[in-house]
């Protein structure tokens, strides 16, 4: 009996398109979405433009699939965990710029396919946060801290607003630390609805 060899043609098509991944994920984060083709992705796979197209079908697929791939943080526990897991990935986004977020996100706010590839990526963190929120409205909260998140990233490092972009992290971190627990934390009861 004859054991398969290790460089089936399923293995050689895995590592093909996981070659392919890797020099697409590169391309956005130096080039952004706009920027990126598929050639110049095909030619640092070390493959053939029409293959590109096979494995993925457009560039806004292999975007999306990009995105997919990239690592979301992990933000778990009780509210007070959670909001600190949260302000601690934007006090490390505040500290040193993050290039390549940064070209996704300038990618997003500058194109519109873009910006569908990357919502569920978006979706996924939104979802991650809503899951430690105890109230009924947990996914609009999980929203609004998210874009509270992004806003601040996106004004510090590609708006580079006055105050915000000089500000220390840690200050942020500090004046931000009540707004993120009271969305994240148990909703008041006693208020009107």
């Amino acid at each position: 009996m004859t054991t398969p060899r290790p460089s089936s043609r399923a293995e050689q098509r895995r590592r093909t398109e996981a070659r392919i991944l890797e020099a697409a994920t590169q391309a956005f984060f130096s080039a952004g979405y706009d920027r990126t083709t598929i050639r110049a992705v095909a030619s640092a796979a070390g493959v053939d433009a029409g293959l590109v197209m096979h494995y993925f079908g457009s560039k806004q697929e292999l975007f999306r699939r990009v995105i997919d791939a990239a690592p979301v943080p992990e933000i778990s526990g009780a509210p007070g965990q959670a909001t600190e897991q949260i302000l601690a990935g934007l006090a490390q986004r505040l500290a040193s710029e993050p290039v390549a977020s940064l070209a996704l996100l300038r990618s997003m706010l500058t194109n519109p396919e873009a910006a569908s590839a990357a919502s569920a990526g978006i979706a996924r963190y939104q979802a991650q946060i809503a899951q430690a929120i105890p109230a009924d409205d947990a996914d609009l909260r999980a929203a609004i801290i998210s874009a509270i998140t992004l806003g601040i990233t996106v004004s510090r490092h590609l708006i580079k607003a006055d105050e915000l972009a000089t500000a220390d992290p840690a200050q942020v971190i500090r004046l931000l630390r009540p707004c993120v627990l009271s969305l994240a934390g148990r909703p008041d009861r006693s208020g009107p609805r």
